[in-house]
């Protein structure tokens, strides 16, 4: 098990209780480390910075009792933002109908980038509808690097 893995099972569970998801676990750095813990609401309600910092003490406690970074790190607790990361089977499902940017471990018809909109996730494929060929791609889930949404501010009108 990863250092991230185990840190997420230590706080995740408290946070659920206060009503928090967590997204994201990230040690980062080599000279100084910091540690991103990104969160959302499960109310779907935005993150405040009082959300953070109560998150934050939480977190320092539940650290401190069980110690599983050994070295001086900085703790960072942030919202996803707009272009969340998807990170999970669940978020790949739960954000289906989105527009999204996923990078792949390896290329696939000569690409590793892609965009269009999320159709979600049947079994371990993800599928997108790209854009603007309207061609439907599949991704095995364990071959995607990364992905993350795109912020889509056009308005659709109604007649």
């Amino acid at each position: 098990m990863s250092l991230e893995q185990h840190i997420d099972d230590i706080i995740t569970p408290a946070l659920l209780d206060r009503g928090f998801r967590v997204v994201r676990v990230q040690l980062q750095g080599s000279k100084r480390k910091t540690l991103q813990i990104m969160i959302e609401r499960e109310d779907g309600v935005n993150i405040t910075v009082d959300d953070c910092a109560n998150v934050s003490r939480t977190v320092s406690v539940l650290l401190d009792v069980d110690d599983p970074i050994h070295e001086s790190y900085v703790l960072e607790v942030s919202s996803p933002g707009l272009d969340r990361p998807l990170i999970t089977k669940s978020d790949f499902k739960r954000f289906a109908g989105s527009m999204v940017k996923v990078e792949l471990k390896a290329p696939y018809n000569g690409s590793r980038r892609f965009q269009g909109h999320l159709l979600g996730i049947e079994g371990d494929l993800v599928k997108i509808e790209l854009d603007p060929q309207k061609e439907v791609a599949e991704f095995a889930y364990s071959d995607i690097q990364k992905a993350k949404l795109i912020p889509n501010y056009e308005m659709s009108s109604s007649s």
